[in-house]
């Protein structure tokens, strides 16, 4: 199923026009200037520059707002779609393009500042000056198996300083519904790793509504879970809500804070699954309407990006008691579901540094992979993808994988975990990290795509070849990845956790 946590897209009709200013509800213009005070942290100085982010989503496309130089860096395609030559990093879902607009667009010769919100004012991002490490794993129907996710993520903790890169912050709006313990699941271990090799990781806390325990990885404490608010009427922040679709988690283990995730206006990726499927989402022909706790965690990751560039030898505990000692409490929300309340940058700025004691217990590592998966399972020609091994059916061994990527070595050239994943295009080790300086994206449809003849054949689980097979992910809605819908006082910290 597709595990993307972005609820999903609306209808815009209700915005009318074609040249809509950019201080309509949802814009990026309202979230960045005047709900969570970024635009505080940029006349400040602070833009993100230097710090780089992973995106592990479903690819990115070079659409204005993400062809600015060097804006982009493709380094690795986990995906299905990376067999094919002309689909390699591209996000034909529309998942990973609206996730990169929020965190760090920038249009083309924008300069970085203060605008008035009228109508053709350029499109910035959270984190305008930073740059975007595209690392795609899914594919046009969001389709993506944990093992591809936990690869991803011991790829960028091993090639975080690559080629002149400094990967600070991994946003992550990906989840399953796996309840082994976190001290065990290894996609929990993989998301720590990366924790304590200095990388922010920002995770959603899922849409299945507030009465639901987070979702996997967000219920480890390791991460700065993320739920979703309804800004409102965008100028106070006395209205705001916390989403009906937004996971609040439980009382051992609940969201850390929250950010405007409802009716999120940014880039819209022609000819993605989600364009064609939603075209009432289109805003001003150029932008996209979506919500979810996917498009609250790229507000963070931006925000996360802000602060290391004030703030550049903070480690993740300092960056995530930062953010939550300075939020502020929504109003009427339970603390359950706002955690320690609002992101709120225009305090951070000024805040005094934190000194953190964290005394959480880590993951092992040495659960279950299907634990990991959850209800979550690939299928292709009816057979399901489970158990104990990985998308091209190679054992996986949690306590051997777990050393591995402890030590820094789970990808060895084009090896991941001891199985060979080269010779399809997946190799570690080398990668150009070519950005999208001077390329533009016209669009393109991907219905009708064919798999046959792309280099699967032979790599097979149950018997089952997947040589022009098409991945079906059982459903959109309610599944992996946090998109809700494309349509029309402070909570204490975790116990084991504490600051001064």
């Amino acid at each position: 199923a597709s595990p993307l946590q972005g609820a999903g897209w609306e209808s815009a009709a209700s915005l009318g026009g074609n040249y809509l200013p950019a201080s309509t509800k949802g814009s990026m213009y309202t979230v960045a200037q005047v709900l969570t005070g970024a635009a505080d942290y940029w006349e400040a100085g602070y833009t993100g520059a230097g710090i780089d982010i992973a995106l592990i989503d479903s690819g990115v496309v070079p659409v204005n707002g993400l062809t600015y130089p060097g804006k982009v860096i493709n380094a690795i395609d986990l995906s299905f779609e990376s067999q094919a030559e002309n689909l390699q990093y591209l996000d034909t879902y529309g998942h990973g393009t609206h996730m990169a607009g929020i965190i760090a667009g920038r249009d083309n010769g924008a300069r970085i500042g203060r605008y008035s919100g009228a109508a053709g004012d350029p499109f910035l991002g959270m984190a305008p000056g930073a740059r975007i490490v595209n690392v795609k794993v899914a594919d046009h129907e969001g389709s993506v198996d944990v093992s591809q996710v936990i690869a991803a993520i011991d790829w960028v903790v091993q090639h975080r300083r690559d080629n002149g890169m400094n990967i600070r912050v991994i946003a992550l709006a990906y989840g399953t519904d796996g309840d082994q313990k976190y001290i065990s699941d290894p996609l929990a271990f993989a998301v720590e790793r990366a924790w304590k090799a200095g990388i922010v990781v920002v995770a959603a806390a899922g849409n299945d509504g507030n009465r639901h325990p987070l979702r996997n990885p967000a219920y480890d404490p390791f991460v700065i879970a993320v739920g979703a608010i309804d800004s409102g009427d965008q100028v106070s922040v006395g209205d705001d809500i916390v989403t009906s679709f937004s996971n609040c988690g439980t009382t051992s283990r609940h969201v850390d804070l929250v950010a405007p995730g409802r009716s999120i206006i940014s880039l819209r990726n022609p000819g993605s699954e989600a364009d064609l499927n939603y075209s009432s989402a289109v805003v001003a022909d150029r932008f996209f309407l979506g919500s979810g706790t996917s498009q609250a965690t790229a507000v963070v990751a931006g925000a996360a990006a802000l602060v290391l560039d004030q703030r550049p030898s903070a480690t993740p505990d300092e960056v995530k008691v930062l953010l939550m000692k300075t939020a502020r409490p929504v109003p009427e929300a339970p603390q359950l579901c706002q955690g320690a309340g609002e992101l709120n940058l225009e305090a951070a700025l000024t805040a005094p540094d934190v000194k953190v004691n964290n005394t959480l217990k880590p993951s092992k590592g040495n659960g279950t992979l299907e634990g990991s998966r959850g209800s979550i399972h690939l299928e292709a020609d009816g057979v399901r993808l489970q158990g104990e091994q990985d998308i091209f059916g190679a054992a996986f061994v949690s306590k051997e994988w777990a050393k591995l990527s402890a030590n820094g070595v789970s990808w060895s050239g084009g090896e991941w975990n001891g199985n060979s994943w080269s010779g399809n295009s997946w190799s570690g080790n080398s990668w150009s990290g070519n950005s999208w300086s001077g390329v533009s994206w016209s669009g393109v449809s991907w219905s009708g795509v064919s798999w046959s003849g792309v280099s699967w054949s032979g790599n097979s689980w149950s018997g089952v070849s997947w040589s022009g097979s098409s991945w079906s992910g059982v459903s959109w809605s309610g599944s992996s990845w946090s998109g809700a819908s494309w349509s029309s006082s402070n909570q204490p910290a975790e116990a084991g956790l504490s600051w001064e």
